[in-house]
């Protein structure tokens, strides 16, 4: 049975705290979302009822963990709609997954003289590391910009991708400006040239499509607690022809075949990806928060979120001296902004005060604060438990907050 959207906020238990005598309106969900009551159970149940370290053991709780986080390897697969769930690395977040691609791939592929792709739009965590395999390399590291609304530039990230280029790495979504990059062109742009890409989809996967042969990702990277799931979890789809190739980037325990004083042969896929104990208890959160996403239409989800974000931008726009940042051609669900003449650390505090939660700062994306030729913004994220009562609400802070700095 479908669930209705309306229905969703009674699921979340902290929607209902107080802060600073105010009801809380969280919007700061491209950091971390909110977790409904039947993940914190599917956390508790584990630890309460069966928690044990998974694939070793041959007792009874051992065989219910390690089904347990197998079984959400494959609910992970078919949620993204991998051919092969050894396609599936679990790891801490989006950060590892990428750091992951960038020495296991990179080690493997990318020599002297090579280049990696990236864009001006990306998260930190998906910029270092390929800035870092670059300087160990000595391979040329290139950045795409962005156009004043932004949008990339298509036409220079086509001169950019050349016969050295060995991997192009994006997101799907900018955590800073919602910027949504039509990867319908770019991935069969750079495979028509043997360029493999790396998706980020940290703030995609759950608010737009994610199948990954549709898109034909050779990489795609997210983590479970901005899907709703636990901190701590991560995924990493690797096509298989690729994760083959590489070799590990953690050693130790699980991800080995045979070791003897002369060698070491490595275990099969996944798991030659996956040293040491992993975050049992976040993999079945995480089946636990794909679990709840799938009882709501996708498309009716996908027209309520991009509704309320237009409400949002509207809203907005008549608060006295606001800027909003960036016009791309189809954003999701962030909103990103300034006060003209207040800091917006200062704005993140007042509006706290009125129990509005928002992120203040550069948001981890220095290059795109750069490029606006600004410190930071103060960035309102919106989730399916959002409102526009939440926007009117931030909209009456924000005239709060200039009322009371104009005294």
């Amino acid at each position: 049975m479908t669930k209705t959207i309306s229905s969703a906020r009674a699921d979340f238990p902290i929607l209902k705290t107080m802060v600073n005598d105010h009801p809380l309106v969280y919007l700061d969900n491209a950091a971390t979302t909110q977790k409904p009551q039947s993940v914190i159970d599917a956390l508790v149940d584990y630890y309460t009822h069966y928690n044990s370290n998974i694939h070793r053991g041959n007792h009874s709780l051992a065989a219910l963990a390690t089904q347990a986080h197998e079984t959400t390897r494959g609910r992970v697969a078919r949620f993204i709609n991998a051919e092969h769930k050894h396609e599936i690395i679990f790891t801490r977040n989006t950060t590892e997954s990428i750091n992951l691609v960038a020495h296991s791939f990179g080690d493997t592929f990318v020599k002297e003289g090579d280049e990696v792709v990236v864009t001006q739009l990306e998260h930190h965590s998906n910029f270092v590391p390929w800035q870092l395999l670059c300087q160990r390399k000595g391979a040329h590291f290139r950045v795409v910009p962005f156009t004043p609304d932004g949008d990339l530039d298509l036409e220079v990230l086509d001169k950019l991708l050349g016969k050295r280029t060995r991997l192009l790495a994006l997101n799907h979504v900018s955590n800073s400006l919602g910027t949504v990059n039509p990867l319908e062109i770019i991935i069969p742009l750079a495979h028509s040239r043997g360029i493999p890409v790396l998706v980020d989809a940290a703030q995609s996967v759950h608010h737009i499509e994610h199948d990954v042969r549709k898109l034909d990702a050779d990489f795609y990277v997210f983590s479970g607690h901005k899907m709703y799931g636990p901190t701590g979890i991560g995924v990493l789809y690797g096509q298989e022809k690729w994760l083959e190739a590489m070799m590990p980037f953690l050693s130790g325990g699980e991800m080995i075949d045979q070791v003897t004083v002369d060698r070491t042969t490595f275990n099969q896929l996944p798991f030659k990806f996956e040293a040491g104990t992993p975050d049992i208890a976040g993999a079945i959160g995480l089946a636990a928060a794909i679990d709840y996403l799938e009882q709501f239409d996708a498309e009716e989800l996908a027209v309520y979120e991009d509704d309320l974000l237009r409400y949002g931008i509207g809203q907005l726009g008549q608060v006295p001296g606001l800027i909003l940042y960036g016009n791309p051609i189809r954003r999701s669900s962030i909103l990103p902004f300034n006060l003209e003449g207040i800091q917006h650390y200062d704005v993140g505090v007042l509006l706290d005060a009125y129990g509005i939660a928002v992120r203040t700062g550069q948001h981890c994306t220095q290059p795109i604060m750069d490029r606006l030729g600004i410190t930071g913004t103060v960035r309102a994220s919106l989730a399916l438990y959002n409102t526009r009562e939440d926007i009117d609400a931030l909209v009456q802070g924000l005239k709060r907050v200039l009322k009371m700095l104009k005294r």
